[in-house]
């Protein structure tokens, strides 16, 4: 496995895609001293905007797409079930939610496939009468982490060194777990050639298969 972590960082009131030019240059020039060391492993992209530069990777190594995996929604994706976990009362193990889309300012909760155990959310929140929109302020306060992060301490480094980690385990151990990852996108919901994170399962040999989840009309509208 090698893990791609360089690039400009983010800087406070910047936006992930901001970084788009510079830090294309810098994965460019890693790919390819990375294809001509002869490396036929599996490539994780964990650098910003990393759908764009996951993408980057793919086409300058011109490897299988199931070997390149950026680190996608896996950590918003975590940081939500903690939050819910927290409102909702019940332990984060029990709760199935995934942040789907581009990692950045247009990723969007699936509220119709989030699970509460063997109940859908939508079924908790009308049996326990909770507001949607205290879950629709959870839902910002993730996708806004990073930037509060960067604002206090200038870097965002241990959150998304734990996803790293959760996705070495899952190739290293073979795991054939279920973990929301950007690949590429080879048809799924009518999209092509574009990396996104939906649910995919990650073993040894990297991304074995996506499992696109069904969405509604406007989730559908979201992630295209």
């Amino acid at each position: 496995i090698v893990v791609i972590c360089a690039g400009a960082n983010q800087k406070e009131g910047q936006t992930r895609l901001e970084l788009t030019k510079i830090n294309t240059k810098i994965i460019k020039d890693i790919a390819l001293k990375v294809k001509g060391s002869g490396f036929d492993g599996i490539v994780i992209v964990a650098s910003n905007p990393v759908d764009i530069l996951s993408y980057v990777v793919y086409k300058v190594m011109d490897i299988d797409k199931s070997k390149v995996i950026g680190t996608g929604t896996l950590l918003d994706t975590a940081r939500m079930g903690y939050l819910l976990s927290e409102y909702i009362g019940v332990s984060s193990d029990d709760i199935e939610a995934y942040i789907l889309g581009e990692h950045g300012d247009s990723s969007f909760i699936s509220w119709t496939n989030t699970y509460v155990g063997c109940k859908t959310l939508l079924e908790y929140v009308d049996e326990k009468n909770l507001d949607m929109n205290d879950l629709n302020e959870i839902y910002d306060d993730v996708r806004n982490a990073a930037y509060e992060i960067i604002e206090r301490k200038h870097a965002t480094y241990y959150g998304i060194a734990m996803a790293v980690k959760r996705i070495c385990e899952a190739i290293v151990r073979n795991e054939k777990s279920i973990l929301p990852v950007s690949s590429l996108m080879t048809g799924e919901y009518g999209l092509n050639d574009v990396v996104l994170s939906i649910p995919a399962v990650v073993d040894e040999t990297g991304v074995q298969k996506v499992i696109p989840i069904e969405l509604n009309d406007e989730e559908l509208t979201k992630l295209k």
